[in-house]
């Protein structure tokens, strides 16, 4: 069991059975009252986001959840699907459970499969993934009134800013986290 000092950004807890992970954690403290830890948490089995607090004493189970290393193979617009590596089973992951993952996703490519009771319920990306850039518009030399940047669209669908030198057809570097550039890749 977790204590309300212990919930942190990341963490992985149950809620009426369910796992949830921790999205936003604030702590907060009044002057003789017990304190209160402020969060924002994402079902990953419906990917639905809520406000929960929990007070003083308060305690939450920790959710026992594993991963495996799995292949994505394809999607059909809603439901993306996955291979798993060593017993070549196939299972999918809807649209609304991978909400923006689905940006960094390339057929082929390997990830961990979050799995919680055997069911498969989130992806957990690499911090940093490169994507082809598809479409920009050409960066104008002394162009530096919109602070040397334009959007680009990677093979992926995802939208983002970039340096003006960029061109289509660059390898780019982009942290899935923040969904940002980072560097070309080239």
């Amino acid at each position: 069991m977790l204590s309300i000092s212990q919930i942190r950004t990341g963490k992985i807890i149950l809620l009426d059975g369910d796992p949830y992970v921790v999205l936003k954690d604030v702590f907060a403290k009044q002057a003789r009252g017990a304190g209160v830890m402020k969060t924002i948490v994402r079902n990953l089995k419906t990917g639905s986001t809520i406000n929960k607090s929990f007070q003083g004493n308060d305690k939450v189970e920790e959710a026992d959840v594993g991963f495996q290393k799995c292949q994505y193979m394809y999607n059909d617009g809603e439901n993306y699907f996955f291979m798993n590596n060593e017993s070549f089973e196939q299972f999918e992951l809807s649209k609304e459970m991978l909400g923006d993952q689905i940006y960094f996703l390339l057929d082929g490519t390997d990830v961990d499969i979050r799995f919680f009771e055997s069911q498969p319920i989130s992806v957990n990306l690499p911090p940093k993934v490169v994507l082809e850039v598809a479409d920009t518009d050409p960066g104008v030399r002394g162009d530096t009134a919109s602070g040397g940047s334009k959007p680009a669209t990677l093979e992926t669908g995802l939208v983002l800013q970039v340096p003006l030198f960029v061109k289509i057809g660059d390898k780019l570097r982009v942290n899935t986290d923040t969904q940002e550039y980072v560097e070309r890749a080239n």
